[in-house]
């Protein structure tokens, strides 16, 4: 099953994307699509024939309190970046601003000289936890989306100390959707992701390749921060990012990058600059 929050004359509303259409299930809350149990029988009861997807405009389809951020949790991405493999997960934040949905533009900076792609497989909460056991953590897991950790290279490696949530955090710089999987019944260490862009794929990995798998994550973030339901928990990259290539493949205007997830589908935006 897999909910979408679309655009609609009078605000904001959640569906049931289903072969192709999207079966409408009501006004969208403030915070999006939460995948709590109670949203998803919202989302399994809605009725009636729909509409074709490419009719609607489909927005983000959460808007969370955290979008948590992970790095260098792909072994090749840390060794392509020429950094140790981490001893436990690399954290950071990207903020709520940057969201934007399927088919919407990422707007690139007049100053980020060094804009690069990085596709993610997103887990979103469906519970709140805090210090979860690993049981605790798989059950937490609602839904899984398509994420784009788009990231501005030059504000992120300007400092010592790597300024990762500003050069990952400017508007636009987190697309996500189209929509949110039900994550019951995935296997949650096994699932494909691809990105390519203008057709080219630059990155083709599996879950099964984490260093920290998504339980590990969940449990270590929780110890000692509440992880509410709908926090967005963006998993890392794999090997294959535009900044380790040779020559460099920075994003241009005119390129479109899309990021396919097993079982989610495939998230697309265009690539513009800042007037």
């Amino acid at each position: 099953m897999k909910a979408v929050r679309y655009a609609a004359d009078a605000g904001a509303r959640l569906g049931r994307l289903e072969d192709g259409r999207v079966v409408d299930a009501g006004p969208a809350p403030d915070e999006g699509f939460v995948p709590t149990d109670a949203a998803w029988d919202a989302i399994a009861a809605a009725e009636g024939t729909g509409v074709p997807v490419k009719d609607v405009r489909l927005l983000h389809p959460t808007h969370p309190a955290k979008i948590i951020a992970i790095g260098l949790n792909y072994r090749d991405h840390a060794e392509e970046s020429e950094l140790e493999i981490p001893p436990v997960p690399v954290i950071f934040a990207k903020y709520a601003s940057a969201l934007i949905g399927h088919e919407q533009p990422v707007v690139i900076p007049r100053e980020e000289t060094r804009p690069d792609y990085e596709g993610e497989v997103a887990a979103v909460l469906g519970r709140t936890v805090y210090r979860a056991s690993p049981e605790e953590a798989r059950a937490a897991v609602g839904g899984l989306s398509c994420f784009h950790d788009v990231s501005g290279r030059r504000a992120q490696l300007e400092t010592p100390l790597r300024q990762f949530t500003l050069g990952k955090s400017f508007d636009t710089f987190a697309p996500m959707g189209p929509c949110v999987a039900h994550a019951d019944g995935a296997d949650l260490e096994a699932i494909g992701i691809r990105t390519s862009v203008n057709g080219e794929t630059m990155q083709d990995s599996n879950t099964r390749n984490l260093i920290f798998s998504i339980v590990e994550l969940i449990v270590y973030c929780s110890a000692g921060m509440t992880l509410e339901a709908g926090t967005i928990i963006a998993t890392g990259t794999p090997g294959g990012v535009g900044d380790s290539r040779t020559p460099p493949r920075y994003l241009r205007e005119g390129d479109v990058v899309e990021i396919t997830v097993d079982g989610v589908g495939t998230l697309r935006n265009p690539i513009a600059l800042e007037a």
